[in-house]
């Protein structure tokens, strides 16, 4: 694979990192005493929280399934995409389409690092890494032009990720900076935490409080805005575990984790 990156910010390991706490509960070994006192916190409040992780990984599984499959995408650009763990954007989609290219888009500097020695590509395809921010669009597409093809359909996946931001206006401005660039064909796809569920809202205060980058709560009915314009892929803005669920899907139950794909016309 390749990487392409600016001079990001120093690895703090005595600063809690989102991508490395959902490491922790993902069963990873990528994270350090901080991350897993703010993950233990997390747990001893809401005793799902690792399988909401789980559950919430598997649908991207689905999604990427469904994009490389039914749909025929063979590019994928995964803004946010964490550390590394089992079935990778990459690995799911160039097990069914060798010659897909992905390119990974993070801004912390121990998911650069493992980027580069973990995220290996088929020899058919492209996995590419870019260290970037999600709200700079612009500089991303142009970095990641270099990968894709912008003229023919991309798989915009931001997977836990927008969350992040509190602003719904702002929200929508990232995502459509994006798929102004993408063509018709193009698809986009999300999971993030929804407002569903009072034991989480309740405990969100202990993730923002000991965690920099804070997370924000939506409802459904906002995440489904941040689609306007698109074609929603059935079922819609839904539970991860109600979109197009393989068994294991099937019998967990629903969780304020919700998901959504949808199309560019």
């Amino acid at each position: 694979m390749g990487s392409e990156s600016t001079q990001g910010p120093a690895l703090d390991t005595n600063t809690p990192h989102t991508a490395r706490i959902w490491n922790y509960w993902l069963g990873g070994k990528d994270n350090f005493a901080a991350d897993r006192a703010v993950g233990d916190q997390v747990t001893a409040a809401f005793p799902h929280v690792g399988l909401y992780a789980q559950l919430s990984r598997a649908y991207l599984t689905r999604a990427v399934a469904f994009l490389a499959g039914e749909v025929g995408i063979r590019q994928f650009l995964d803004v946010g995409t964490g550390l590394p763990t089992a079935d990778n954007t990459h690995e799911v989609a160039q097990r069914i389409a060798p010659d897909s290219k992905i390119v990974y888009v993070d801004n912390d500097p121990l998911v650069l690092a493992h980027a580069r020695a973990l995220l290996t590509s088929s020899s058919q395809g492209t996995t590419t890494y870019i260290d970037a921010d999600l709200h700079d669009p612009e500089a991303i597409l142009e970095r990641a032009g270099k990968t894709l093809d912008f003229a023919q359909p991309v798989a915009l996946l931001m997977m836990g990720v927008l969350g992040h931001v509190e602003d719904d206006a702002e929200a929508k401005a990232i995502v459509d900076a994006f798929l102004s660039r993408l063509p018709s064909g193009s698809y986009f796809a999300i999971y993030d935490g929804a407002d569903t569920i009072k034991e989480i809202t309740d405990n969100l205060a202990l993730w923002n409080d000991n965690v920099p980058l804070k997370y924000h709560l939506r409802s459904p009915e906002r995440m489904a805005a941040l689609f306007d314009g698109l074609e929603l892929v059935e079922p819609g803005v839904v539970p991860v575990t109600r979109w197009r669920p393989d068994a294991a899907a099937a019998a967990a139950d629903e969780i304020a984790q919700f998901a959504a794909v949808g199309r560019k016309r």
